[in-house]
């Protein structure tokens, strides 16, 4: 055993190895060794370096978007005229990070709290035992009172009345100017690992004219609604009678490579929901509701 040891040891200490080099006269040989030396070479520059950019470091941007709406509607609703500005139709609380734009409505006036029938069709009664009074019934619009109206045949509700009529949706939508409403985006970045910050408000782009276009002016940040729609795929008329969602992505993908001028943004256009050929489906759309008090 120790004699093993001993000798482990006198070799690696005493002795030298280093590989023999062989030199092959192969005209075939040589040629096949180069070739693929070469294309390895090739697959290194080309591939890794310059097309995939493997020499480079990536950074995620931080950024924020500030929007703006423009535009007045009028509507004329049983001999009722109205106009429409920003603070009628824009509801920048329904949720983070987007904001709603009216487009179609159902207003109900006078309506003050107390007993009134249910709509026809929902709560429907012969006697006052079918009305158990206390209840209240997914989709109804109050507490059942525990009568009967013989007139529509329905349940009293104690409710806002007259309740809701919201089985007849005007088409065309009543607010279909809002097809020409204007939409100002303003977005700013920083990618703070190369202390680059940039705007989507490019100095050759003249705000004061311009409205987005996907092939004459795609760096305007100001869009029309109808264009938006048409863009994300929809029909703006069938989107405005039920209401829809459309996403609008603002694509920043840079090659600080180059002078950071060429890093501009990109608008893309996506419809969430809204497919008019869902329709028929009771949940399509987007809707909401809102109220108005009026004290006498």
């Amino acid at each position: 055993m120790r004699s093993n040891i001993a000798d482990a040891i006198s070799t690696f200490f005493l002795e030298y190895e280093t590989p023999r080099q062989v030199v092959v006269k192969n005209r075939r040989v040589g040629v096949v060794c180069r070739l693929i030396q070469l294309i390895v070479l090739v697959y290194i520059i080309g591939w890794v370096f310059i097309y995939e950019k493997g020499y480079q470091v990536t950074d995620k941007a931080i950024g924020s978007v500030y929007t703006k709406m423009k535009g007045v509607g009028y509507t004329k609703v049983n001999g009722v005229q109205r106009v429409w500005d920003v603070d009628d139709y824009v509801f920048p609380e329904q949720g983070d990070a987007s904001f709603v734009v009216m487009t179609n409505y159902i207003m109900t006036m006078g309506q003050q709290q107390g007993n009134c029938p249910e709509l026809p069709g929902k709560h429907s009664c012969q006697s006052d035992e079918d009305c158990e009074e206390g209840d209240y019934r997914r989709g109804g619009h109050g507490m059942l009172t525990g009568k009967c109206v013989s007139e529509t045949k329905t349940c009293e509700v104690s409710a806002w009345c007259p309740v809701e009529n919201d089985l007849v949706v005007p088409d065309p939508p009543l607010l279909m100017a809002a097809e020409n409403f204007t939409l100002f985006i303003k977005n700013s970045i920083t990618f703070p690992m190369f202390g680059i910050v940039r705007s989507n408000l490019v100095k050759r782009v003249n705000l004061r004219t311009c409205v987005f276009h996907e092939d004459e002016a795609p760096l305007c940040p100001i869009f029309r609604l109808g264009d938006i729609v048409r863009l994300s795929g929809f029909n703006f008329q069938e989107l405005a009678v039920q209401g829809g969602a459309i996403g609008i992505l603002i694509d920043w993908t840079c090659d600080f490579d180059w002078d950071r001028k060429h890093c501009l943004p990109k608008y893309n256009f996506h419809g969430l929901y809204g497919d008019g050929e869902l329709m028929s489906n009771s949940s399509v759309g987007y809707n909401f509701r809102c109220r108005i008090h009026v004290t006498l």
